[in-house]
């Protein structure tokens, strides 16, 4: 947790005008959860409207619905998002639909 989360490449810089999957699942996730969490709202931030993405996180932190689900609820009025699946890598999906 040494990095500061201005230090890390955005998740993404485009807004995505189709349904995506954003990568939460790399190392620098795995040693932060703060940065999955706001690496995903920026992520669905970069979304339009009529469109989902797939919020790929790391394993390591668990279940979404332990740390995810209330930073989403807080930060989004009306979120709605869904579990898919966790991935044979121990990562787990969550779609939010914008």
């Amino acid at each position: 947790m040494g990095v500061s989360h201005d230090d890390v490449e955005p998740i993404t810089d485009t807004v995505h005008d189709n349904s995506w999957s954003a990568n939460l699942e790399k190392p620098k996730h795995a040693d932060d959860r703060s940065l999955v969490v706001d690496q995903a709202l920026d992520a669905i931030e970069h979304t339009t409207s009529g469109n989902h993405v797939n919020l790929v996180t790391h394993g390591d932190h668990g279940h979404p619905s332990e740390y995810l689900y209330d930073a989403l609820e807080n930060a989004i009025d009306g979120v709605d998002y869904e579990y898919v699946e966790q991935c044979g890598c121990g990562g787990h999906v969550t779609r939010v639909h914008v």
